[in-house]
């Protein structure tokens, strides 16, 4: 009897005489990710997978010309929640690699012991992606990154018969799209919140403008979100040393 999983056999991924013989993966890697995460692409150099990189306007890792991995280490994930806007990004990467995914990297009961954020927004989160279509992946280790990057594209390129390919992104957007991405970016807003304080407000400004009655005028915005959306429109900027 064969062991199956929707339409595919597990077979793929059963080691055999015959992957000696096989050409080495190749992955593309984001420049930038690849100076952060030298271990990563030590490993899986070691394992054997052809190393390009490259400035990637968006995804760390390509496996595919379908297939990207956004990399976030579990504090890096919880940052994002809180200060830059991941949803927009990952949406962005998921319509040109439909088969993108969320790699988050470390332990995750983890998020149980920060203290600027509750784990019910991490939670909360990661439902909304997956919801949305975003796939992901959670390893506990660098380790276990590379293990499963080189069996990603393995599958990708060896079974699939697919080429890591990049992908140019749509660099004009409507200023309807300009301006829900604006908005959208802020504190815990995100797209939909965004769309209904528009639709309120008619403008960016006149939102930012009014963001103390937006309580008031906007269904699901009460004063916790919009405290957060006050304090980065009114705290003076401080270059952060890296």
């Amino acid at each position: 009897m064969n062991i199956t999983t929707g339409t595919e056999t597990l077979l793929p991924f059963v080691k055999n005489k015959s992957d000696d013989k096989e050409s080495p993966p190749q992955i593309i890697i984001d420049c930038r990710e690849a100076n952060t995460a030298a271990k990563i692409v030590k490993g899986l150099i070691e394992k054997g997978v052809t190393i390009k990189t490259a400035h990637l306007e968006k995804g760390d890792y390509i496996l595919s010309d379908q297939c990207a991995v956004e990399r976030k280490t579990v504090q890096d994930f919880v940052y994002t929640l809180t200060r830059r806007y991941l949803f927009e990004q990952l949406f962005k990467l998921k319509e040109a690699y439909p088969k993108s995914l969320l790699l988050i990297e470390g332990y995750m009961p983890m998020i149980y012991k920060f203290s600027h954020i509750q784990p019910v927004a991490v939670w909360g989160a990661m439902f909304n992606l997956a919801k949305n279509g975003v796939a992901m992946v959670n390893t506990s280790s660098y380790k276990e990154t590379i293990d499963f990057l080189y069996v990603a594209a393995r599958q990708e390129q060896i079974v699939e018969k697919r080429s890591p390919t990049v992908h140019a992104f749509k660099k004009t957007e409507s200023l309807s799209e300009a301006q829900l991405y604006f908005i959208a970016s802020l504190p815990t807003i995100g797209r939909e919140k965004a769309t209904a304080i528009l639709q309120s407000y008619q403008t960016p400004l006149n939102a930012l403008i009014n963001v103390d009655d937006w309580t008031k005028t906007v269904d699901g915005l009460g004063p916790v979100i919009t405290n957060k959306v006050k304090t980065v429109l009114t705290t003076p900027y401080k270059e952060q040393k890296e």
